[in-house]
């Protein structure tokens, strides 16, 4: 993070730090920035923070189902083929629980499948994001800190050139399917030479 902290600071024109001194207003806000772009970027939901089919069961006691810190966003698995469920977040009394808008209650009977979007920490990110958050947060610091139009535009363009990394990074790990196939399913496309043995 200081990395990210001194590139940031370099890109609009500043000394790079040996520390996160947040005693420091302009680092602090810095950080922040960081921080929340990095939110921003993964509330997408991109290969490596998403995971589909994740099995959640109730507490045996409330029969609520906590949602942890680190879960973004999440939906119901097939949740748009089966409409017998819609779930939101609320909260009651200071901790966040799954709650059922159709049945409206935050009771639970049976485990669900959610898609979970997972928010995980700067350092753990692979770096094709790394750089793009950092493009995207030097953009959001330029046009706090700067007065200077020509610099955010020029941002902006690594800023493009960045999420366009991520775009490829995400073509190749995702195996996306025309088709849409769904979860830990199987397509074995038309063979020509299968018309040769009839």
């Amino acid at each position: 993070e200081l990395s990210a902290v001194n590139s940031i600071l370099g890109a609009i024109g500043q000394s790079p730090v040996t520390s996160l001194n947040f005693q420091n207003p302009e680092v602090g806000l810095l950080y922040n920035i960081l921080t929340e772009v990095n939110k921003d970027v993964q509330n997408e939901g991109w290969i490596f923070n998403i995971e589909k089919h994740v099995t959640t069961s109730p507490d045996s006691t409330t029969k609520y189902i906590a949602i942890p810190s680190n879960v973004l966003r999440y939906d119901l698995s097939d949740g748009q083929t089966f409409r017998t469920q819609d779930l939101v977040r609320r909260t009651l009394n200071g901790t966040e629980y799954l709650y059922d808008t159709v049945n409206h209650t935050y009771e639970f009977d049976d485990s669900v499948d959610l898609d979970i979007v997972y928010l995980w920490d700067y350092i753990n990110l692979p770096s094709v994001f790394k750089r793009y958050i950092i493009s995207r947060a030097s953009v959001r610091a330029a046009t706090q800190l700067v007065n200077n139009p020509n610099l955010v535009a020029l941002l902006k363009e690594q800023e493009a050139m960045n999420r366009a990394s991520c775009m490829e990074y995400e073509c190749n790990q995702g195996d996306h399917s025309f088709f849409g196939l769904g979860h830990n399913s199987t397509y074995k496309s038309y063979q020509p030479f299968n018309a040769l043995q009839r």
